[in-house]
């Protein structure tokens, strides 16, 4: 899965003179909580609530509400913004983009083509796709199998489930050191007949999840 398939396309962005107030209200009218900074149609920066939070006054300051107020008013994006953000294209794969953000700590990325920011990436996108990988609100019946980790074991679970006129939708394995648990899912609501065979074939049943 390509990160042009789950980015967000055509992003609200800001630029450096952007006030911080307008950004603000931008952030807050649709929900999102990082901005791309643009500048002469370039990515200069990102600005969010981190940033906002950390150039706003302290509570223990002297100044009046009204001299807040005013500097705050005055405050422009390009002061506080977080210059040079990583990056990703929109071919790259999913996993990519998801262990950047993991490594570095971010929970948005720009996606960049020929220099132009195309749309973002963000977490919500990467948990969303997380989702639907291994099919929890799909039709059908979601087993997780536990299994011997070792070569065929895969074909013959395949094979099984073809014997009963199951169609595997999805599946992922989660790898211990000699065993591993499989997530398991086919287009039936009705699995008692081929976990059985399962059985007899050496998986063992440890969660059943049934959307009808």
């Amino acid at each position: 899965m390509f990160v042009r398939t789950r980015m967000t396309a055509n992003p609200f962005t800001v630029t450096p003179k952007t006030t911080v107030p307008e950004a603000i209200a931008l952030l807050r009218e649709h929900a999102i909580r990082n901005l791309p900074v643009i500048e002469n149609g370039r990515l200069v920066g990102l600005v969010g609530n981190h940033e906002i939070a950390a150039a706003s006054p302290s509570p223990a300051t002297s100044l009046a509400a009204g001299e807040i107020t005013y500097l705050m008013n005055k405050l422009q994006v390009g002061k506080i913004m977080k210059k040079d953000p990583i990056t990703i294209s929109p071919d790259a794969l999913l996993e990519e983009a998801a262990i950047l953000m993991r490594d570095n700590k971010v929970e948005m990325l720009p996606v960049v083509e020929n220099d132009q920011v195309i749309g973002v990436i963000t977490e919500s996108a990467i948990f969303d796709a997380f989702i639907e990988i291994l099919g929890f609100r799909d039709h059908g019946t979601r087993l997780t199998l536990d299994a011997v980790d070792a070569p065929g074991v895969m074909a013959q679970l395949a094979e099984t489930t073809a014997r009963h006129g199951a169609n595997i939708q999805h599946m992922a394995v989660y790898r211990g050191q000699d065993r591993a648990s499989v997530i398991f899912g086919v287009n039936t609501p009705n699995t008692d007949a081929l976990e059985a065979d399962l059985a007899k074939d050496g998986f063992t049943v440890q969660a059943k999840l049934v959307n009808p």
